[in-house]
C-alpha cells in the first residue's frame, strides 16, 4: 500500500508550521507523500478574510515546490461549494484504493472534529496524526484520542514534534501592521504577499 499524508487548510498563506508538520510526519511514519489540499469554501472560515482561491493554489504551490515528497491537490477548490473533509476522502480512496491514508491536523481540529461533516467517514478513511497545539496538554489530548478510538474504531496517534507557534492569522495581522513576516514564512510566499500586495 501506497502511505501517503493529507495537510488541508485554507492556507491563506501558508506557513513554515504546515511545512515543517508535513516534513516530520512524513518522516516519523516513513509517508510515501504529502497532499497539501487548499480548501474552497470552508463553513468554519469567515469568507471576507479568505483571498482567492487561484492564489491560494498558487502560494500553496511554490512553497512546497521543492521538497518531491510534496504535492499540491486541487480536489476542494475544484468542487463547487462548501469543502468537506470526508467527501474529498471518499473520493480519494475511491480512485486509489491501493493507498493508505493520514490525515494530518492540530490539536484544536481533534477536538473539533465530531462537527465536522460525516466524522465516522473521516475516521473509518484515514489514520490520524494529530500534533499538539498551544492551550491543549498532552494529557488532555490523550483522552480526546482515547474517546474518539473507542466511539469511531479510530486509529489516531500523537505525533512528536514541539509546538510551533506561528499562525496564519497572526501572518495577515503583521503584514496589515507593516510587521516582518521573514522566518514565519518561506522565501516564496513572502515574496508572493508582497508582490500581489496581499493581507493590507
Amino acid at each position: 500500500m501506497k502511505k501517503v499524508g493529507i495537510i488541508g487548510g485554507t492556507f491563506n498563506p501558508i506557513h513554515i508550521g504546515h511545512l515543517i508538520l508535513a516534513e516530520r510526519a512524513r518522516d516519523e511514519y516513513e509517508l510515501d507523500e504529502i497532499l497539501f489540499v487548499p480548501t474552497g469554501i470552508s463553513h468554519f472560515k469567515d469568507p471576507k478574510i479568505v483571498i482567492d482561491k487561484k492564489m491560494r493554489i498558487s502560494m500553496t504551490g511554490d512553497a512546497i515546490g521543492s521538497n518531491p515528497h510534496f504535492a499540491l491537490s486541487t480536489i476542494e477548490t475544484d468542487r463547487p461549494g462548501n469543502s468537506y473533509t470526508s467527501e474529498t476522502l471518499e473520493i480519494l480512496k475511491k480512485e486509489n484504493p491501493d493507498t493508505e491514508y493520514y490525515f494530518i491536523i492540530g490539536a484544536d481540529s481533534l477536538f473539533q472534529i465530531e462537527l465536522w461533516k460525516d466524522p465516522h467517514i473521516i475516521m473509518k478513511d484515514a489514520i490520524i496524526l494529530v500534533s499538539v497545539r498551544e492551550g491543549q496538554s498532552l494529557d488532555s489530548l490523550k483522552l480526546k484520542a482515547d474517546e474518539l478510538r473507542a466511539r469511531y474504531n479510530a486509529t489516531i496517534n500523537v505525533l512528536k514534534m514541539p509546538y510551533i507557534d506561528i499562525s496564519s492569522t497572526e501572518i495577515r495581522e503583521r503584514v496589515k501592521k507593516g510587521l516582518s513576516i521573514r522566518y514565519m514564512v518561506d522565501e516564496s510566499t513572502l515574496n508572493f504577499i508582497q508582490k500581489n500586495g496581499l493581507y493590507k
